[in-house]
């Protein structure tokens, strides 16, 4: 089910310095503002071509198509965040790993229920493991019962995203780009309802 990154030729002479060369900027600007122009992006970027410049940059740095990051990349938050799925296309476009495959473990549709996410280095042969998570991880760590937690709905595929996630974030950092990955924003957030704070200064109310 996971998104095949489109390798492309980065764009010629945008790779370095876009932001601080008038003349590069205004190249990068142009193609943001052709893609904001056309129906086939993704709604949230439709008519924005500022969102659509900095997409194109970030495909250009990454080498993929600019199509690729838009649809892939979202804000939760006011954080811009990578769709779950993009990680597994990332890793297999970074040109380090191979096989790349998910790897479950334990009984299914019980707390044991994990998954890691298995490659092997193209450079060493190595056979690399990523970090497992399992549904109890998911439950001690608070995801699990969220309002609106697709935990319940799709464990399967939530267990798979988080392991592409983990690995990801160890063994090809540079391509997330600082972002996070889908769910990890909503995750670590922390609950709004907070206790409301007794004022010293009000006075009690005698009955």
């Amino acid at each position: 089910m996971d998104n095949e990154i489109i390798q492309s030729e980065p764009t010629r002479g945008l790779s370095t310095g876009v932001f601080s060369n008038p003349e590069s900027f205004q190249e990068i600007y142009n193609i943001g503002k052709m893609f904001a122009s056309s129906s086939l992006v993704p709604q949230a970027y439709q008519g924005k071509p500022m969102d659509c410049t900095i997409a194109v940059d970030m495909a250009n740095r990454m080498g993929v198509n600019p199509m690729m990051v838009m649809q892939n990349l979202y804000v939760v938050q006011g954080k811009p965040s990578w769709s779950g799925q993009a990680c597994t296309s990332m890793i297999m476009a970074s040109g380090k790993f191979k096989n790349v495959r998910h790897v479950y473990t334990g009984e299914e549709n019980t707390d044991s229920w994990g998954c890691y996410l298995e490659a092997e280095r193209i450079d060493s042969q190595e056979i690399v493991k990523g970090a497992k998570v399992t549904i109890r991880m998911a439950k001690d760590e608070k995801w699990y019962d969220k309002n609106g937690s697709k935990w319940k709905t799709m464990p399967e595929l939530m267990l798979a995203y988080r392991a592409s996630a983990f690995f990801a974030r160890v063994h090809i950092p540079n391509s997330l780009m600082g972002c996070a990955v889908e769910g990890e924003v909503e995750d670590i957030t922390r609950s709004e309802t907070t206790e409301r704070a007794v004022d010293p200064f009000k006075e009690a109310i005698v009955e």
